[in-house]
């Protein structure tokens, strides 16, 4: 299952950059081996406010995607949960999954309502930059869960 990062804006070198790769890169070398990768990062720009937003983001989304976006009015689940969530989608038979992350003013409802979740990494509102690299994190720990590897720990 390809894997989609769509998100608002554009992540510029530096720290959280790297930190990013890292961790896609780390996912996409594990992940081959469960079906789940590679990575694919789509980047919006930040116009036409939320409205002109969700219309990019749409078009980024790939045809028939699981459609997952980013809220902190999501479901909060569990690093182990969301192992399962993407192996359910994977075993599914889905083809692709989609992660999208709205801009600093959030996201139209447009996209909420074409979303087959909403995940929230907590209650707390996060810059959606570091949004990204937390992702990126989650998405390594769900691969590493899923290949018994020992980085998670409960």
């Amino acid at each position: 299952m390809r894997v989609h990062l769509c998100a608002v804006g554009r992540m510029r070198a530096g720290p959280g950059r790297d930190l990013l790769d890292d961790y896609l890169n780390r996912f996409e070398r594990l992940g081959r081996s469960l079906g789940l990768g590679p990575v694919s990062e789509h980047e919006v720009a930040a116009r036409g406010g939320m409205a002109g937003e969700a219309r990019a983001l749409g078009r980024a989304l790939p045809r028939g995607a699981v459609i997952c976006v980013l809220d902190e009015r999501g479901r909060q689940i569990s690093s182990p949960d969301f192992a399962r969530l993407l192996a359910r989608w994977r075993d599914e038979g889905r083809a692709d999954a989609a992660f999208v992350i709205g801009g600093a003013d959030g996201m139209d409802a447009a996209l909420y309502q074409r979303a087959d979740f909403r995940l929230s990494l907590g209650a707390m509102v996060w810059p959606h930059m570091l949004v990204r690299v937390m992702l990126g994190e989650q998405l390594y720990r769900a691969a590493t869960i899923l290949a018994g590897n020992p980085y998670h720990r409960e």
